[in-house]
């Protein structure tokens, strides 16, 4: 701790204790606290022998903020004077990851938004049933806005009643969604390393998961000035963070919390030890390596022109230019509006994947055809093209493929563009892949190389007259090659369907089904109007795709069941009713606890759980095997391996055949050990 932060902690400490009571009588003549804070039991009749949870419910006026634990530059953590019934006793207090704020060059951690902090009282043994236990507890804190801080002090009370520890529905999921901010323990440890003024942490963590805004909290100060900026590097299953370090350096074991963005973080303790420094993918990005990205993405966006979702529509643009017989200047600017057009779309999708990727999000090219929707659109899209190229009806404006002018040829590369995303071809996977890792302005010039990748063979045509004479003279075999070009857009419709299906299943994919009839019946009413020489021919048209449009926005992604042990023919995700049932016939049950952000979870699932010999042991066994995955911190999961001892994963259990409780096994295992667990009969 620096002399300013010792001496604002001591100053702020001897203002609470001389005047807090003061401040407190002149507040609650005057107005409620800044802070207003509710104490709620989990449950009001909590068992005897059990620990029930109390939550301060706090939620802060606008503009004013609570403080973390450790409050940073300036600031205190609350204190609490407990009033307990003999024999009820109170665990420390827990917080949920704090948000950053800087205020005159100095860094708080704070909470500005409602927030609850969580404490765990446990109740004695052989209590009668009905005793009333009342509770009592002095919270002392304090709460700041940018300009003025004022101590506050709350005596809060509840009444608990020996009972049955019954928990109803609401509460539960009020204490599930408070549990979900706290920071979960992360299990691997850390190494920290202060040298000549700098503070490097090295944080164990699988490189196929996620993470966001990574965030370094200390909890205590001497590890790092909480004001200076934090740089975060990945190499593989490892982060390096890197900061300065304090002006006196800490010692020893560190503890803190490393967010990962959205409220969401994990408890890490780090020992003293050395740490390599990593060279991040920016300051290491060459002009080599981001022409090499950038030919890669104009390779792959040339040869997704032959891809079925997109040659027709090239194809079609190039004959129609041809058959126009249009001007040399004609020909450039719809060559140049076209072009712009397809990089205009991809530089929006481009954007987009970074801005998300960039706020945490772990998407790739294509990341909109995750949502069902987006897919039920590009369906209704491409059975429109492939019925407009059968000639069941002709385009009005716009005008796209089959038409002239400019503002054809933009919006004709733009729907090029659009629809060239459920397609990867060779080339772009690298590309692509190399632009997620590439400093933004560089990864935006890739995407701009894919969109000039499509474009260019009508690019070309447009500034090539030899190219354009070269194409076939217009003659009745366009109309022939016109139906032809639909059977890849009819396949790539089918082909949609099927992804639509597969995320929003049987029903998701008969509603896109039905919505592209309704789409399809609309458009050949007004392709029949058209030929008829009927004014506002597009008018059947509209309300079938608008209320196809509906029908698809209400395609829900259908619920994915848990996955099961990676290489475990057979494993099922965990819950405590199916684990009940199996138990209930007689089987020996493995279950496990794991998370994408657990590294020994990922060696212990590649080295002994995913391996044939450790299949053949549960198959010779006929043990069942459960699946938990903590990933996303679900309550219920937590709640159980609380329940086992266990502040986090991996947790492995083994329920022998008909064993009353289950044998805990340590966190690192081997396939020796698998074989010799007792219980259940080889087969």
């Amino acid at each position: 701790m620096t002399a300013r932060q010792a001496w604002l902690s001591a100053f702020f400490f001897a203002v609470m204790t001389l005047f807090g009571p003061f401040a407190t009588a002149q507040s609650s003549a005057a107005q409620a606290p800044h802070v207003a804070i509710t104490l709620v039991p989990e449950t009001a009749r909590p068992a005897a022998g059990s620990t029930v949870t109390l939550a301060f419910d706090s939620r802060p006026e606008p503009e004013w903020h609570g403080y973390w634990q450790n409050p940073g530059d300036a600031g205190i953590e609350t204190r609490l004077k407990w009033a307990l019934p003999d024999g009820v006793a109170a665990g420390s207090l827990r917080y949920p990851v704090p948000e950053r704020l800087i205020v005159g060059g100095l860094m708080n951690y704070v909470y500005e938004a409602p927030f609850a902090q969580l404490v765990d009282l446990q109740i004695p043994t052989g209590v009668a049933p009905g005793t009333r236990l009342p509770v009592s507890v002095k919270a002392d804190y304090l709460v700041c806005t940018k300009e003025i801080c004022v101590p506050e002090t709350q005596t809060l009370s509840t009444v608990l009643t020996v009972g049955d520890g019954a928990i109803d529905a609401a509460t539960r999921a009020r204490f599930d969604g408070w549990r979900q901010k706290l920071p979960r323990p992360l299990g691997s440890p850390a190494t920290w390393q202060a040298r000549d003024g700098a503070f490097r942490l090295a944080i164990p963590f699988p490189g196929s998961a996620p993470a966001g805004d990574l965030y370094f909290y200390p909890l205590a100060g001497g590890a790092i000035d909480y004001a200076a900026p934090q740089t975060v590097a990945r190499d593989g299953d490892r982060i390096v963070l890197s900061t300065k370090a304090a002006a006196t350096p800490a010692s020893g074991q560190i503890e803190g919390v490393l967010a990962t963005g959205a409220g969401q973080g994990f408890a890490i303790t780090a020992a003293p030890g050395s740490v390599a420094a990593i060279v991040p993918a920016e300051t290491g990005v060459t002009a080599s390596a981001a022409l090499l990205a950038f030919a890669g993405a104009l390779i792959g966006g040339l040869l997704l022109n032959i891809m079925p979702c997109v040659f027709p529509i090239l194809s079609l643009k190039a004959l129609s230019l041809a058959k126009s017989g249009e001007t040399e200047g004609a020909a450039r600017r719809e060559a140049l509006a076209y072009t712009a057009g397809v990089v205009l779309v991809c530089l929006a999708l481009g954007g987009t994947l970074l801005a998300l990727r960039a706020g945490g999000a772990s998407v790739g090219w294509a990341f909109q055809l995750q949502d069902p929707r987006v897919i039920g659109v590009l369906l209704l899209l491409t059975m429109g093209i492939a019925f407009n190229l059968t000639g069941l009806f002709e385009l009005p404006t716009p005008r796209f493929a089959g038409r002239s002018g400019a503002g054809g040829a933009f919006m004709t590369g733009a729907l090029a563009a659009f629809v060239a995303t459920p397609c990867t071809g060779p080339f772009m996977g690298a590309a692509l892949g190399a632009a997620l890792v590439l400093p933004p302005l560089i990864a935006m010039l890739v995407f701009v190389g894919l969109g000039l990748g499509i474009a260019l063979p009508f690019l070309a045509i447009g500034f090539v007259p030899a190219l354009r004479r070269r194409l076939p003279k217009p003659g009745a075999w366009m109309g022939r090659l016109r139906r032809t070009l639909s059977v890849p857009m009819f396949v790539t419709a089918l082909a949609l369907a099927w992804v639509l299906g597969r995320q929003a299943g049987v029903n998701g994919m008969s509603i896109g089904l039905a919505a592209a009839l309704l789409a399809g019946v609309g458009l050949w009413w007004t392709g029949r109007r058209q030929h008829g020489g009927g004014e506002r021919a597009w008018w059947p048209a509209v309300p079938a795709i608008a209320l196809a449009l509906l029908a698809v926005a209400l395609v829900k992604p259908q619920a994915i069941a848990a996955a099961g042990a990676e290489g475990i023919a057979g494993a099922e995700p965990f819950s405590e009713q199916r684990l009940a049932a199996l138990r209930a016939e007689g089987r020996p049950v493995f279950a496990y606890f794991t998370a994408d952000w657990c590294l020994t979870c990922k060696v212990n699932e590649r080295a002994v759980l995913d391996t044939d010999a450790t299949r053949q042991t549960f198959a010779n066994r006929n043990a069942a095997v459960l699946v938990g995955d903590w990933t996303d911190g679900d309550p219920a999961l937590g709640r159980f391996i609380e329940a086992h001892n266990r502040a986090g994963v991996p947790l492995y259990l083994w329920y022998a055949k008909g064993a009353a409780q289950a044998q805990v096994l340590p966190q690192m295992l081997t396939t020796r050990m698998l074989k010799e667990l007792p219980g259940g009969e080889t087969r």
